[in-house]
């Protein structure tokens, strides 16, 4: 996917000087202080455990707005149906959609709708697109960062990451994609793991007031893997992880175990990322704690020079290389 993007649907976009532009490759676009974002969602069972195409729609989109620093205002929501949908099944995906607009506080304002011919697509895809304004404790959070070094920049971009930040994560990583993928295969594991959908701009606000914060990141699709090779690349430093202190749920190590899937490339829809500088790292921990989103929150690791990129600390004592996916290990989750 990565390869996909940067090297045949990039380079035909023409270069705008925006503050964080598409090539950038960030959660989301900032123009003249906007931020601008949008998601298509084509998951396979629409309906799962722990949610469906309405709420991983909204949810997802709002939680790009809210990494990079700013709280989400409004969507749209487009979608595409296949000739013979099931009107129930319309019903339920829209009022889930509704439900979740309305209970994050983010409503959907505009919209679009197309039906295409029976077997064109597989049900339904769903387009959210999102803007948002700039967080008013962002540029407090980034005093609170500058008390340890320069952070650059006015977002909480990927390449704001230095050496000594740490690594938290808000919580037990894959149970999105376990979750789906065990209802949708028969495996079982679905009676154990549930998906996480959440929005997570009012924990991520939360964390902007406590301040320290240089960066932030969703971990969807590639999972924590994706996300730390994303920050490690474009920061130009190496980041440590350690095995022993990432939190996964019994049942999603169990699953990944039975089918052969690493955990930290599996996709999640209600966790996320967040480096900060050293000093305030503890606070952000308990900060997040206080939350049902970030209950089982931990610091993970750090950016480091010793190498350039990302490492696990195994608990047998060695290291191993994490590397970016190469394929979706779990396809059409979000």
């Amino acid at each position: 996917m990565w390869e996909l993007i940067s090297e045949h649907i990039a380079p035909f976009l023409p270069d705008v000087e925006v503050e964080v532009p598409l090539r950038a490759f960030d959660d989301s676009a900032v123009i003249d202080g906007t931020v601008f974002t949008t998601d298509a969602h084509t998951v396979k069972p629409l309906f799962f455990p722990g949610g469906d195409i309405g709420s991983l729609s909204v949810c997802g989109t709002i939680n790009d707005i809210s990494v990079m620093g700013a709280n989400p205002m409004a969507m749209s929501c487009a979608m595409v149906l296949e000739e013979g949908l099931e009107i129930g099944t319309l019903d339920r995906v829209m009022e889930s959609i509704g439900r979740y607009s309305e209970l994050s506080g983010v409503p959907v304002v505009t919209g679009d709708t197309k039906v295409v011919e029976s077997g064109a697509i597989d049900e339904m895809v769903v387009v959210t697109s999102a803007l948002g304004r700039e967080s008013p404790h962002l540029q407090g959070n980034f005093e609170v960062a500058n008390h340890s070094r320069t952070v650059e920049g006015r977002w909480l971009t990927d390449d704001n990451i230095a050496e000594e930040d740490l690594i938290i994560v808000s919580g037990t990583v894959g149970d999105h994609g376990i979750s789906l993928l065990s209802f949708r295969e028969g495996y079982g594991f679905e009676s154990e793991v549930k998906s996480d959908i959440a929005p997570l701009h009012r924990l991520m606000e939360s964390l902007l007031e406590v301040g320290g914060v240089t960066s932030a990141k969703d971990m969807t699709r590639g999972g924590m893997a994706n996300t730390l090779n994303e920050w490690s690349a474009k920061s130009g430093v190496g980041i440590e992880i350690v095995e022993k202190d990432i939190p996964i749920n019994p049942a999603v190590g169990s699953a990944c175990e039975l089918l052969g899937l690493d955990p930290l490339t599996i996709g999640n829809e209600g966790k996320m990322a967040v480096a900060c500088v050293p000093d305030m790292a503890e606070d952000l921990v308990e900060q997040m704690r206080r939350s049902p989103l970030g209950r089982n929150a931990s610091i993970i690791g750090r950016a480091t020079s010793e190498f350039n990129r990302v490492v696990m600390r195994t608990e047998v004592g060695g290291r191993r290389i994490v590397d970016r996916p190469v394929g979706d290990p779990v396809p059409r989750i979000c």
